[in-house]
């Protein structure tokens, strides 16, 4: 199977997973796959979640970037330390910022149910633009929680 057609869970494939609008290579080793793959998890369990509270029924979960390499990491003015660089992190497309905090309440639900820590959820906006920064490492969860702008 090639990677783009490669399913991490059910709704989401690598390919989703790595997509980057710049040019540059974006493809995740193993053990990043990995990572993916345990932070898709926590994205089904979201888009459950979603679907059974406020949405359509199967509505689904937007991914505007999870892994980068450090190339296209560089490209798009990620940090040098950033959980997409390991395929830990997920930036979530968001319809305004009710849906935003409704995202984030039901993450912070899913991480008090499971008794799973998470490393990062960040509600973040850039002019109109929302997204929730959202990240699981294997091991060293901060369960960092802010608002930025």
């Amino acid at each position: 199977m090639r990677n783009e057609e490669m399913k991490l869970s059910e709704h989401f494939s690598l390919a989703e997973l790595c997509k980057t609008k710049t040019k540059i290579e974006n493809v995740p080793n193993e053990a990043q796959v990995e990572n993916l793959k345990r932070l898709c998890q926590w994205l089904e369990q979201l888009r459950r979640r979603w679907n059974n509270l406020y949405g359509e029924g199967d509505d689904p979960i937007i991914i505007n970037s999870g892994f980068r390499s450090p190339e296209v990491n560089k490209a798009v003015g990620g940090v040098s330390t950033s959980n997409h660089l390991t395929g830990c992190a997920v930036d979530i497309r968001c319809i305004g910022m009710e849906q935003a905090l409704r995202y984030a309440a039901i993450l912070l639900d899913i991480s008090d149910l499971n008794h799973e820590d998470y490393d990062e959820l960040l509600i973040e906006q850039k002019g109109r633009v929302i997204w929730i920064h959202f990240a699981v490492k294997l091991t060293g969860n901060r369960r960092r929680t802010n608002f930025k702008r």
